[in-house]
């Protein structure tokens, strides 16, 4: 595809501010064409400082903008599917924020519009692009740990002000996110874990809400197989007294060490020596993500992050929630 493939943004919130909405103006290749959001003069005031020339409150009046080639929905996942259905029978490319969507059973209805159509459906799992997990999948598959056994992540962290306040947050709110914090933050690392081990084949979980802090879960563990053999295991608890997140996976002549959200070093370590790297990310996070979907489009790389992974995905968080 050597055109200029114009994308419009349904859902401009503060997600696409930096981590996402200027990677699509950075890649060559790519124009932001168009953004969406139901309150006018907040979609406005992003168009003009972003420089983009159509905004708009009405999503469907983008997603069938004769101009727009590609769809990017950054809504809160309760509108993922409803857009997406709407974007694929539009025929246009489309790009989800994860989670994909609120249910393994939402996923599988919008990816096979998608494939209905053979129209390419992209997921928002960008730590698949980045540098810095690249290394760690590049250490696991030149076997710098020999054959790997386990892996176990920790996640913890403190209530937050708006946990404590009462307040609404749709983060937290059951009907959007069952498992509150855990579907935003803990796809990301499961996600990751199935790119670099390969699929699941069994995951069971345990999940509570401690704190009565809203109605989302709150408090959650797992435990998992992978097709290959290696185990894992995980916690993920948001009412806790101090911050933690950790990697660790252990192989047969090492372990490798680093975090899913903090930007701790990433460590190698064997009984000769211990390999410590700080890999910076790119201002904006999502920019090889993006960057990767034009490669894509061009037909001279696989995009790591599509539908038919972030489905798997969804499968184990919601084995994890005991949905299915």
């Amino acid at each position: 595809m050597s055109k200029i493939i114009n994308w419009g943004i349904i859902g401009v919130g503060d997600v696409c501010e930096k981590k996402s909405g200027p990677a699509y103006q950075k890649t060559d290749g790519f124009h932001l064409k168009a953004v969406m959001r139901r309150d006018f003069d907040k979609a406005k005031d992003f168009a003009k400082r972003h420089g983009v020339e159509i905004y708009s409150d009405n999503a469907e009046e983008v997603i069938n903008n004769p101009e727009i080639d590609a769809i990017y929905i950054a809504t809160p996942p309760n509108n993922h599917l409803e857009y997406a259905l709407q974007v694929a029978e539009a025929g246009k490319i489309c790009c989800v924020e994860k989670p994909m969507a609120v249910t393994f059973e939402e996923c599988q209805t919008m990816l096979s519009a998608f494939k209905k159509k053979n129209i390419p459906l992209f997921i928002a799992y960008y730590r698949r692009s980045l540098p810095r997990f690249e290394q760690v999948k590049k250490w696991i598959d030149l076997k710098e740990i020999g054959d790997i056994r386990h892996i176990h992540w920790a996640l913890s962290k403190p209530a937050n002000a708006i946990d404590l306040s009462g307040n609404y947050n749709w983060r937290t709110d059951k009907d959007i996110a069952l498992g509150g914090y855990f579907d935003d933050l803990a796809s990301h690392g499961l996600d990751y874990f199935h790119y670099i081990l390969g699929e699941v084949e069994s995951v069971s979980g345990q999940s509570t809400n401690q704190q009565h802090l809203y109605s989302a879960k709150d408090a959650l563990s797992a435990s998992w197989i992978h097709k290959n053999g290696v185990t894992g295991s995980a916690f993920w608890n948001f009412g806790a007294w101090k911050r933690e997140d950790q990697v660790e996976i252990i192989g047969s002549k090492g372990s490798i060490i680093f975090s899913v959200f903090d930007e701790n070093p990433i460590q190698l370590i064997t009984p000769k020596e211990t390999i410590s790297l700080t890999i910076e990310h790119p201002e904006n996070i999502q920019l090889y993500h993006v960057e990767n979907m034009k490669k894509h489009l061009d037909g001279t790389k696989q995009h790591p992050s599509t539908g038919e992974t972030a489905l798997h995905t969804a499968w184990i968080m919601d084995k994890i929630l005991g949905r299915i």
